[in-house]
């Protein structure tokens, strides 16, 4: 393991330079970015690769699209052999089974040169707010059975030559694409931002030089994955089960079954999904990658969320699935709602290891919602797309309530109602927690999550994409469930409740409420604190009536 020519101070530095510059990478995308999905939400995400596709370090963003990064570059690399790159190169995909699962991730990959050799790639990847398709933002479930409905399936072309855009792929995709200038606009970023990271990159060698890098790198990957061999070794050897589900893909469906078996064997871990359900004639598939990085991240969070992430730390674990099942699908099995599943694939790995690790697992999370709405606004004439992530509350923990407002899992961020409301013809009228929709502890689990969005142009087309509207999000040891969510179309009027992945059309005045679930508690509810009882009817958390039937706590009307 001795590789390094580098003292122990240099090797952090070097260390801690590649992960700045994935960070500087992720700050130009979204700063150059033009759609709200990229430049608001921060879904995006950044890496930096050797020579030979390994990962190095990677941005502070989403797991689902960095567990499928490596992937994604051994993948150009067998396309695009490494000596007919250039600089300034750019290749793009975004297969669904090559990607991150579904079409409007798309990937681009650029190679890095110093002194007129080969060092590297960089790779980033921006979710596109539409790619064409059935539905506006191209996430409809319900009625699309296969991928060749979902979009522009595109496999691993050259669309970036010496630092140029090929103007013929770019009129092909922009053509396939309801807002052809976001996806124009976003892909520049998507350069801007491999630019950035190649000239950093070239710098960090500058700096170090060839030889000291790669045998730092070597070290690096060497000292991650003796540390993730050791964290495993903690945990009790076995085999660890845990069994969930999904609400079902259709109007009045049987729920899709989500079931994990983790194996710990000495130093190694292997996540096996193959008695979850088949894969279903819906765009809900999980695709081998997104399972795969999903579950590489809920490993990583029960050993050292913390340690380095780089192809060292992920060599002790493997992730599989039965083919054909629902998390390993065989093309053309649709996928372009798989966002929709990425909690429930961390939540049954958290339900397995939970016994053993108590004081790192937590309840069920309250998920979250991803609407799409799409049309013609009527103030420009042009169209428009409604993309929005809506946050509630994570499951409680071993020591502290759950929170609300926060990204589960996917590392995202809350679009402002103002940046809606500016770029859309829709208005929020509610934006608030659920009171008593969390569910009951010794540790509560954080509040569900109203948002009541009007419609203020012509007819519209809505894609829901969200979950737990069938089987509330569970406690743990002897706490509750969260409430249940659920999708109200007009909820001060002729109320309709909508599937949790219902697509329909909606007219001006139309209110969409969206109600996410509650998450999870933690331990006995006889043992929550009086005190914190009070403090949360005070806080309007929970009501005075709840207070009292659920903890047995009587809050005088002062």
């Amino acid at each position: 393991m001795a590789h390094s020519a580098l003292d122990p101070i240099a090797l952090s530095l070097l260390w801690g330079s590649f992960v700045s510059v994935t960070d500087e990478m992720g700050s130009t995308l979204r700063k150059t970015a033009f759609s709200q999905a990229v430049r608001e939400a921060d879904d995006f995400s950044t890496g930096i690769f050797d020579r030979q596709g390994r990962l190095i370090a990677q941005g502070n963003f989403t797991p689902g699209h960095l567990g499928a990064m490596p992937y994604v570059v051994r993948t150009v690399i067998d396309y695009y052999p490494v000596e007919t790159f250039k600089p300034g190169d750019g290749v793009l995909l975004n297969d669904s089974a090559m990607g991150s699962g579904h079409f409007p991730d798309f990937f681009l990959v650029s190679p890095v040169f110093f002194d007129g050799e080969l060092i590297g790639f960089v790779c980033n990847i921006a979710h596109q707010i539409d790619v064409g398709g059935a539905a506006p933002g191209s996430q409809k479930v319900i009625g699309v059975t296969e991928a060749y409905q979902e979009g522009i399936r595109i496999l691993p072309v050259k669309v970036i030559v010496e630092g140029e855009f090929d103007q013929q792929i770019m009129r092909l995709i922009c053509a396939n694409v309801r807002m052809p200038e976001h996806v124009r606009g976003d892909l520049s970023a998507q350069r801007n931002a491999n630019h950035v990271g190649a000239l950093r990159v070239q710098a960090i060698f500058e700096k170090f030089g060839v030889e000291g890098v790669a045998a730092g790198i070597e070290e690096i990957f060497d000292r991650s994955e003796a540390k993730m061999r050791a964290l495993i070794r903690e945990i009790p050897n076995g085999v660890y089960s845990f069994e969930d589900c999904l609400d079902s893909y259709q109007i009045g469906g049987e729920l899709i079954r989500v079931a994990v078996d983790v194996t710990i064997g000495d130093d190694e871990v292997v996540v096996d999904f193959s008695r979850s359900s088949d894969q279903v004639p819906a765009a809900i598939n999980a695709y081998q990658n997104f399972t795969r990085a999903h579950a590489m991240f809920a490993v990583r969070a029960f050993t050292d969320p913390f340690m380095p992430q780089n192809d060292g730390s992920i060599r002790p674990v493997a992730v599989t699935g039965r083919q054909g099942s629902f998390f390993n699908p065989v093309f053309p099995a649709p996928s372009g709602g798989r966002a929709a599943i990425q909690v429930r694939i961390f939540e049954v790995i958290n339900g397995a290891l939970a016994p053993l690790l108590k004081d790192k697992a937590m309840g069920g999370f309250s998920h979250w919602s991803n609407p799409i709405i799409g049309g013609i606004d009527e103030r420009t004439g042009h169209s428009f797309i409604y993309y929005d992530l809506v946050f509630a509350g994570f499951g409680a923990r071993a020591y502290a309530d759950g929170v609300e407002g926060l990204a589960p899992v996917i590392n995202c961020a809350n679009i402002p109602v103002e940046v809606h409301e500016t770029y859309n013809p829709i208005k929020i009228n509610r934006l608030e927690l659920i009171q008593d929709s969390g569910g009951a502890g010794k540790f509560r689990g954080g509040c569900g999550l109203r948002k009541d969005i009007e419609i203020r142009t012509g007819e519209v087309q809505l894609s829901l994409l969200g979950d737990r509207h069938a089987r509330a999000p569970y406690g743990l040891f002897g706490a509750e469930s969260g409430a249940l969510a659920a999708s109200i179309l007009n909820p001060d009027g002729e109320a309709i409740a909508l599937h949790s992945k219902q697509t329909c059309t909606l007219k001006r005045g139309d209110v969409l409420s969206l109600r996410l679930a509650g998450g999870g508690g933690y331990g006995p509810v006889a043992e929550r604190d009086p005190a914190a009882v009070h403090r949360d009817v005070s806080d309007g958390f929970v009501s005075p009536e709840a207070a009292l039937r659920r903890y047995g706590v009587r809050i005088d009307s002062e």
